[in-house]
């Protein structure tokens, strides 16, 4: 994929010398979070909010409002999982994308970068989804890595999905294999499953076993 090609100009930067009233305008004409600003000289200085725009007075010049851009950007050689965390981090659906020498190129839009997950293999390709778990300091993904690929598995995709109370939960996409196997050697390496299969084996039997016990105590 070429990030390059999801670079958009349909709206240029305003001047830090046009009127407050004028990005209130923009605003209301768009759907986006920021706008980007340059000066005269046409340097990057920021994006302005709209939350913050129209809490602007309307005849002022956006630079007596000096304060107010916030400074983030991306490269035009970041790569897409970078520039991703930047929009999370900014809480905006709008990108700036700056080259290494500070020239102002352009801008993402959120919803395309969101869109080439859907190119990688973890969305692309056939598998399963497995949810497991374990202390933040025991686990590895060399070992899931040799869990899943010892029982004739291959990965697709990995990430820690959520960290809480010390314990990260990992999301993993795993090709076509047998996953009861995958499953049982994860419990033996002490990390605990999330997600249910109705395939799955050892949930089957503890639920058999279970069920005889509690007919049992019922005779």
């Amino acid at each position: 994929m070429n990030l390059l090609d999801y670079i958009i100009n349909d709206i240029k930067p305003l001047l830090n010398s046009q009127k407050v009233s004028e990005a209130q305008l923009l605003f209301n004409q768009l759907t986006y979070s920021h706008i980007p600003i340059k000066n005269e000289d046409g340097v990057y200085l920021g994006c302005v909010s709209e939350n913050d725009v129209h809490c602007f007075e309307s005849d002022k010049l956006i630079k007596d409002y000096a304060y107010a851009p916030e400074g983030f950007f991306v490269r035009d050689d970041t790569n897409w999982l970078d520039i991703l965390e930047a929009f999370a981090q900014n809480s905006t659906n709008i990108m700036p994308v700056l080259s290494n020498k500070n020239v102002y190129l352009g801008y993402y839009e959120l919803n395309d970068v969101i869109s080439l997950f859907n190119e990688t293999p973890f969305f692309s390709e056939a598998g399963a989804i497995l949810i497991v778990e374990k202390g933040l300091t025991d686990y590895s993904f060399s070992e899931i890595s040799q869990i899943v690929e010892s029982n004739d598995g291959k990965l697709l995709g990995a990430f820690i999905s959520k960290i809480e109370n010390d314990v990260a939960q990992i999301t993993l996409k795993i090709n076509n294999a047998n996953l009861n196997d995958i499953m049982q050697s994860f419990r033996r390496y002490s990390y605990n499953i999330l997600t249910g299969h109705e395939d799955d084996t050892y949930l089957i039997s503890l639920k058999e076993r279970s069920d005889y016990l509690k007919k049992y105590l019922n005779m």
